[in-house]
């Protein structure tokens, strides 16, 4: 049977909404994994939930990233089964080598809350599988270390590669620097590994999975996990 672990870490307060909608929406079995009890890689994908893993401390991310739990996300990663990260644990993933960058403080200097709107810049990935190409999700942040950085040789890799997957954009679905919540480069809202079955994203789809929670009253979130869990429940 397929299932899901959301590994939770000291801090992390996303944990049990990213569980609801997997269990609840998706209805995938799911397991809340306290970081220390990861050991072993037997689980078929796993979530790194938003929050402020150890109060943020030195950079965000920074202390989780050296949990002997993401010695197995390493594993299941490079096994090729897919691994999100979500705000925090986008970062997380990002500090401990496992995604290229840097997730740096908001250009603004500010903890920023609003609606987004986000572009589907490649459908490779298990969570954009079932997305269109150029596809706009409204999907909401909620942080105070969004701004994606990296070097520009490596930016030219990223796009070569399709490892950038979300990029901010207005309503006019053009990635303007008005679009751009946190001066993240290039706009980049989300990115992948190489081989795409790793991805980190600063927005929250787990806050817009449920036709309530979402001002369209369209639960856009929700495709980024039904299409992680989709191929992992077979034909």
């Amino acid at each position: 049977m397929t299932r899901v672990a959301v590994v939770q870490y000291p801090g992390s307060n996303c944990d049990l909404d990213a569980l609801e909608i997997l269990r609840k929406t998706v209805k995938v079995p799911t397991d809340l994994v306290w970081h220390k009890d990861l050991e072993q890689d037997k689980f078929d994908a796993y979530v790194l939930p938003g929050g402020f893993s150890y109060g943020d401390y030195l950079r965000a991310g920074a202390i989780a990233a050296t949990s002997p739990s993401l010695k197995t996300i390493k594993q299941a990663a490079d096994r090729g089964k897919p691994v999100l990260g979500i705000c925090n644990g986008f970062q997380i993933l990002v500090e401990a080598g496992i995604l290229p960058g840097a997730v740096l403080r908001n250009a603004g200097l500010r903890f920023v809350c609003e609606w987004t709107r986000l572009r589907v810049e490649t459908t490779r990935t298990p969570f954009t599988r079932q997305a269109e190409k150029g596809q706009t999700l409204r999907i909401p942040i909620a942080h105070n270390e969004g701004r994606y950085y990296l070097g520009r040789e490596e930016l030219a890799k990223l796009e070569k590669n399709e490892q950038i997957v979300f990029r901010y954009v207005d309503k006019n679905n053009n990635a303007t620097d008005k679009a751009n919540p946190n001066g993240s480069l290039d706009n980049i809202a989300g990115i992948c590994n190489p081989e795409g079955n790793v991805m980190g994203l600063m927005p929250h789809p787990e806050r817009a999975s449920l036709p309530i929670l979402s001002p369209n009253r369209k639960p856009e979130g929700r495709l980024i996990f039904e299409s992680m869990v989709k191929p992992l429940r077979g034909p």
